[in-house]
């Protein structure tokens, strides 16, 4: 079958400089203008013209330059296809001006825009109706994402973005499944500083990995600077343990060995009390309303959520119904109707840059397809190969 296709209007492009960079897009969206970037791709404001919606449009970054890259544009645009609710990115349209195989090499994902990330946010002066509604919507989206199997791992504030509404949507979908490296002295490749300890140590992880996450934004939101700032694998494991203690020695047998060798002959840390580490004077006033939020209950949650030992960690279900964020509890939004399944098999599949090119043009395609904007049908998408091994991994990308 053919892999070229006809588009209905095929002068419908239009190519624009944004910043340093070519964006060839769909002639409906105008104005466009940089408005961020990072390892996955360049991301521009714009009109669409045919709704009057402002959207924002990312270019995926060289997304065939290696495996790597293109198992993770693969991943977010089949994720972005998948996830509905309010507390996560949606994708209003998906295209790439290449219309055969060879020519291929652009993927463009359009999206709502919002206002700001949660790194301005946490900057301004919280009070607790804004901070627990913030941190409700999180564990909204978050709860969404475990519904249909995705773990995130990788929560941070730059991937958190938010309307002027205080309404607030995840921007990315995390670590891909099988990504990994070795607990070692390499220095950091991307902020690290949110990632839990059992993804830190290279060990197996649960659903409630993604709540340390969400505590290490709550406490950057009350104490105002990152709270654990490490510099490498090493760095980060010693300001976790420094702040809240060594952890029992229930927990360093299910370390690796030679991870296990090292951390326990590190020096042992009593850690301190919540009290001390994020003491009144750090939190706004109380509230009047909404059964008058306070520190102490916003200090209890955290306490919950900060747990090195995720066996004691508090889940995600039992976040949603801590009085700090309960007040907010709204079934449609809790428990709404869970994503069709994503197919983890794709995580574990090593593809050539070619066939991770075709395996994406066709899923662009078939989108394209989807929505009127081609007219050929799309080619059967490709099976992964189930003579390919899995390849097993230890803990986070690098």
């Amino acid at each position: 079958m053919s892999n070229n296709v006809t588009y209905k209007n095929p002068s419908q492009f239009y190519p624009v400089v944004v910043g340093e960079t070519e964006f060839c897009v769909l002639k409906r969206y105008q104005q466009l203008k940089p408005i961020g970037s990072g390892a996955q791709g360049i991301v521009c404001s714009a009109v669409d013209t045919e709704t009057g919606q402002d959207v924002a449009i990312k270019k995926l970054s060289r997304p065939f330059l290696n495996t790597t890259h293109a198992k993770r544009a693969y991943r977010e645009f089949k994720l972005m296809r998948l996830v509905n609710h309010k507390n996560i990115i949606g994708l209003l349209n998906a295209f790439t001006p290449q219309r055969t195989l060879e020519e291929f090499q652009d993927v463009y994902l359009v999206m709502e825009l919002m206002d700001a990330n949660l790194c301005q946010v946490i900057q301004m002066e919280l009070d607790h109706e804004r901070m627990s509604y913030l941190l409700y919507q999180m564990l909204c989206g978050i709860r969404h994402l475990h519904s249909a199997g995705i773990i995130h791992r990788d929560l941070k504030p730059s991937n958190i973005v938010v309307k002027k509404d205080c309404t607030l949507k995840i921007l990315d979908f995390g670590l891909a499944r099988t990504a990994g490296t070795n607990f070692a002295m390499t220095p950091y490749v991307v902020t690290r500083y949110y990632r839990a300890p059992e993804v830190i140590l290279g060990m197996p992880y649960k659903d409630n990995v993604d709540i340390w996450s969400v505590g290490c934004i709550m406490g950057e939101m009350i104490r105002g600077s990152v709270l654990f700032p490490g510099t490498d694998h090493i760095d980060q494991w010693h300001k976790i343990i420094e702040q809240l203690g060594t952890p029992s020695q229930e927990f360093m047998l299910r370390l690796q060995p030679t991870v296990r060798s090292y951390v326990e002959n590190r020096p042992r840390f009593e850690g301190y009390r919540f009290e001390r580490l994020f003491p009144d004077m750090l939190f706004p006033q109380d509230s009047a309303e909404h059964d008058k939020l306070n520190a102490a209950q916003a200090r209890d949650l955290l306490s919950k959520m900060l747990v090195v030992d995720q066996e004691r960690r508090i889940s995600v279900d039992e976040a949603l119904n801590h009085d700090y964020i309960k007040v907010w509890w709204d079934a449609s939004e809790v428990e709404a109707p869970a994503p069709a399944p994503y197919d983890h098999c794709i995580d574990d599949v090593e593809h050539t840059v070619e066939k991770w090119k075709e395996i994406i043009y066709r899923e662009v395609l078939e989108y394209e397809c989807d929505h009127g904007l081609v007219t050929a049908p799309p080619p059967v998408p490709i099976p992964p190969p189930s003579a390919s091994p899995p390849i097993v991994h230890n803990g986070p990308d690098s």
